[in-house]
């Protein structure tokens, strides 16, 4: 293990502060990076996401991918915690923490945008950085591809039926340009990529070749995720500046949300006795969410100052600290399933 992958936690923990403060310090210059977006995807968190995905996306082998459905728990656990039990949990924390055990300190009006978020958030299990964290797990990259891209056919279809029942809401508008691109830009480009650099690769040198070109990519992969850190927590400087309690008492269901959620898939997987590197990621992409969709249809359905909007955008700043103690806690229980698949 690497220099920046052994003290990971601690460059992510220096970025969150880099990216605090000079949000605070050169505002305009965070506003303008926020400005370089379309359909609500920002084009430079973009490129970083796709510089961390890409090692990745290097590693799968098709011929491999065909054998995915020999093992089908996996899929099963992932599509039962992501569309059957998230959703569900998210709304009832969001009612029982803003309608009653946080009511004296919001008013009604806020309560409900903050649980339309938070419902938001729950309906939009993670497209892009799942790759990432199951490369810090060591999870395997063909049934990650298999795992993400079953996630989101069915996100295409569930989504808006699932979002408008929990909402209350007779029509919700799905934001598709957001949908179809972030899976373009986060999956299917990454992925042609990865296969095309594969394919290169092993004509002039082998599965050797592969793996040191891999190896040679993955530091800029983390330096990708820092960089993600500092911009995603600049862009929201402000916000966490002037509502430190607002963001706080948001991000306690949130917090009991993510960990709850990623507990019963863990214990789904030990129950289910799958190899770790499948039971990693089926657990994180749940845990995990799709926070352009999320704030999105936030922005369109309730405004871009809106609570909802709002409890989005803390669902961005906690998954991050969130998700690295939860790869964390992965990597020191290996030996709790049966070895790495073959």
């Amino acid at each position: 293990m690497g220099l920046f992958e052994r003290y990971l936690t601690v460059w992510v923990g220096l970025g969150i502060l880099a990216g605090v403060g000079l949000g605070l310090l050169t505002p305009a210059t965070f506003a303008a990076i926020a400005a370089i977006e379309f359909a609500h995807v920002n084009g430079i968190v973009a490129v970083l996401i796709w510089i961390m995905i890409y090692p990745m996306m290097i590693q799968i082998d098709f011929a491999a991918v065909k054998d995915v459905g020999k093992r089908p728990q996996g899929l099963i656990l992932t599509v039962v915690i992501n569309w059957l039990i998230k959703p569900f949990t998210m709304a009832a924390l969001g009612v029982l923490f803003f309608r009653y055990l946080f009511a004296p300190f919001v008013d009604p009006q806020s309560a409900n945008e903050y649980i339309a978020g938070m419902i938001l958030l729950g309906v939009a299990p993670c497209t892009a950085m799942v790759f990432v964290w199951s490369q810090l797990t060591k999870g395997d990259p063909n049934y990650t591809l298999v795992q993400v891209s079953v996630n989101d056919i069915i996100m295409v279809f569930a989504f808006a039926p699932i979002a408008a029942f929990l909402l209350g809401v007779t029509h919700l508008t799905v934001p598709w340009q957001t949908l179809l691109l972030s899976t373009a830009l986060y999956v299917v480009l990454p992925l042609i990529a990865g296969v095309l650099t594969r394919r290169w690769l092993r004509g002039r040198g082998g599965d050797d070749r592969v793996a040191a070109w891999v190896a040679r990519l993955k530091p800029w992969s983390v330096v990708g995720l820092i960089a993600t850190v500092v911009l995603l927590f600049g862009f929201q400087a402000q916000t966490i500046v002037a509502k430190p309690f607002v963001i706080a008492l948001i991000a306690v269901p949130l917090l009991i949300q993510t960990y709850g959620i990623f507990a019963l898939g863990y214990a789904g997987a030990r129950w289910l006795k799958l190899p770790h590197d499948i039971a990693a990621p089926a657990c994180l992409i749940g845990t995990s969410n799709f926070f352009e969709l999320a704030v999105a249809v936030a922005i369109s359905l309730f405004g871009l100052h809106s609570g909802a909007a709002l409890a989005t955008v803390v669902g961005v700043l906690v998954e991050v600290p969130v998700m690295l103690s939860l790869v964390a806690f992965v990597n020191r229980t290996r030996d709790w399933f049966p070895p790495r698949s073959a």
